[in-house]
């Protein structure tokens, strides 16, 4: 649905970012803004910003930014349109019917039916289990040791051992065949039609939205194969959602518990531990890790303790780290899942081996050992290069000291003897130890004056403050224009700003109105969120400002300067240039 400028910005104003996001996260005044924990990750201290000036949201920690949409997007992971119907509904506006093309009013129907059919079919399964054809679910389950709490809060079910019990409740609902055939519910075959599950107990799989999307059938007895999940689907994608985040995204813990299967994740939440998801049949993917990156930090691994599990813990290591997660490995022995674990000792004693779990790359290095046989010289020394060889492929140097260390200790090798080793592989030079490393913290004057600083803080500096403060935007602009800030993104948003201050108040949030299409608004909400502010006093922060103007405009004709071909033009920009350093210190005085 298309909504117009108009109505997006009646939507927004209608719903002040203060009040929306104080329904979600508790916040506390402190100067001009709010501030309180992160809900897009975890955190003991407060760097969620909310400003009221610029009715938008920042966290430092992060990165986390944007305006009362995005935020609903973020924490609901709604659409566009979701989100502004979502802030209509709750300011009480009416929005204009939406209007389709003929092939998306198809496609938007046959969804809606699929996700009306789905609820149906999760309706019947439920109601299965509860009838005298459903007592051999039931028995499973309680034999399982599964609480009824956990049964409705799963919406548990069972598919009776006719074949095609769903498929006439579903045509008495007056579904067609055709959209039965999208479904994956149902099979259609010469001889006939017949259920996609049955004779087993249902795991309704849910987005994260808590809609029911697809299903998981465990069999009854004997039969193949032992866990059946619905095939992908117009609303259903594998390797886009995970079981049980639905309930987990709402837990405060400042981590994911991840297992393999559906009766791992019930039994975790049934022992208090509602931070459980798992992958639905499927190696994990990059989308997966991105979508766990959306609630937390850090993912502690609890696949089985058996090789297999390993292995499998091995191949998702790499992907979730890709997506800049933190990764712990769960080690479960005795016992091989979470399951037979807590049956046997119950949650204090997993609560005891959750804050013992173990570093994953420790744990990628004890697999590792395995395939080595320590008492042959040849095969321990070719166990230790291979770990040399890992250790250097991190890029920090720290990292590689810290690694180098554990691995000394745990495996006893000299440790001069494996950073020398992991030097020579990384052909970096002699590695020093995290206590040579000149960590003593430059004030925040000094990083903005170093070039780790870099043009973009530069330019987000200057954005920050023409935004709080409107009036330097009349010294600002006698030496900058929108053009000076970086080509793609900080110049695009620059030119919006520009024109808004030119045309008498800027506003930040319909910025960010410009880019939630394109996902780029977390970039630009960054553009809007100095981090200076809060820590330089009043004459630091003014002349750290004047240095980021005259830094822009400096780089900016260098840039023309290094490009320029005419040499009028190229005098006249040297001649700029030398103005530009002759500038008095109080030009925005």
């Amino acid at each position: 649905m298309y909504y117009s400028d108009e109505i997006i910005e009646q939507v927004r104003a209608a719903n002040p970012v203060v009040d929306v996001i104080g329904q979600y996260v508790q916040l506390q005044k402190k100067g001009a803004n709010y501030f309180g924990l992160c809900p897009f990750h975890n955190e003991k201290s407060p760097s969620f910003s909310v400003s009221p000036s610029k009715q938008m949201y920042y966290c430092f920690g992060c990165g986390a930014g944007g305006n009362v949409l995005t935020f609903i997007m973020e924490y609901e992971n709604y659409t566009f349109q979701e989100a502004v119907k979502t802030l209509a509904d709750r300011a009480g506006i009416a929005l204009p019917e939406e209007e389709y093309t003929p092939e998306r009013q198809k496609e938007k129907d046959l969804r809606t039916q699929l996700m009306t059919m789905h609820k149906d079919a999760a309706v019947f399964y439920v109601h299965s289990l509860k009838r005298p054809e459903g007592a051999p679910g039931l028995a499973y389950l309680r034999k399982r040791g599964i609480s009824d709490e956990m049964i409705r809060s799963f919406g548990l079910g069972y598919a009776g051992s006719r074949p095609d019990t769903l498929y006439r409740y579903l045509k008495q609902k007056g579904y067609s065949d055709e959209i039965l055939r999208e479904s994956g519910l149902v099979t259609f075959r010469e001889k006939g039609v017949t259920d996609k599950f049955w004779n087993r107990v249902m795991f309704p799989i849910m987005d994260a939205n808590s809609r029911v999307i697809g299903f998981g059938g465990r069999v009854m007895g004997s039969g193949e194969p032992k866990y059946l999940n619905s095939p992908e689907t117009r609303i259903f994608d594998k390797s886009r959602n995970l079981y049980g985040l639905n309930a987990a995204r709402r837990s405060r813990e400042k981590y994911m518990l991840v297992c393999e299967g559906y009766m791992d994740v019930i039994t975790l939440h049934q022992y208090g531990f509602t931070n459980a998801v798992a992958s639905l049949g499927t190696a994990f993917t990059s989308q997966h890790g991105m979508l766990l990156k959306r609630y937390t930090d850090e993912v502690i691994l609890t696949f089985d303790s058996d090789d297999a599990g390993q292995k499998a813990a091995i191949r998702a290591i790499p992907v979730l780290k890709e997506a800049g997660l933190k990764i712990r490995v769960l080690n479960m022995s005795p016992h091989k899942d979470p399951d037979e674990f807590l049956r046997a000792l119950g949650p204090e004693e997993y609560r005891k081996r959750i804050e013992k779990a173990e570093n994953s790359f420790l744990f990628e290095i004890r697999v590792l050992k395995k395939d080595y046989d320590f008492s042959d010289p040849e095969d321990k020394a070719a166990f230790f290069n291979e770990t040399a060889r890992r250790i250097a492929g991190f890029s920090n140097e720290i990292e590689r000291n810290t690694y180098a260390e554990a691995v000394s200790s745990l495996y006893g090798i000299s440790y001069n003897v494996l950073k020398e080793q992991i030097s020579i592989i990384g052909n970096q030079g002699p590695l020093r130890t995290a206590a040579e490393e000149n960590t003593r913290p430059k004030s925040s004057v000094k990083k903005l004056r170093s070039a780790e600083y870099g043009l973009k803080e530069a330019e987000k500096l200057i954005l920050t403050d023409i935004c709080t403060d409107p009036a330097l935007f009349a010294k600002i602009s006698k030496i900058l224009a929108s053009d000076d800030f970086s080509e793609g993104l900080g110049r695009e948003t620059a030119d919006i700003v520009f024109k808004q201050l030119e045309a008498g108040k800027p506003d930040p949030a319909k910025v960010l109105d410009h880019f939630i299409d394109t996902d780029q608004y977390r970039e630009v909400s960054e553009l809007f969120a100095s981090s200076y502010a809060d820590t330089l006093s009043e004459e630091e922060h003014a002349q750290a400002l004047k240095e980021a103007v005259l830094r822009v405009r400096n780089q900016s004709l260098d840039r023309k300067i290094n490009v320029c071909t005419d040499p009028n033009e190229l005098m006249e920009l040297l001649r700029e240039k030398k103005e530009l350093a002759d500038i008095r210190p109080d030009f925005l005085s």
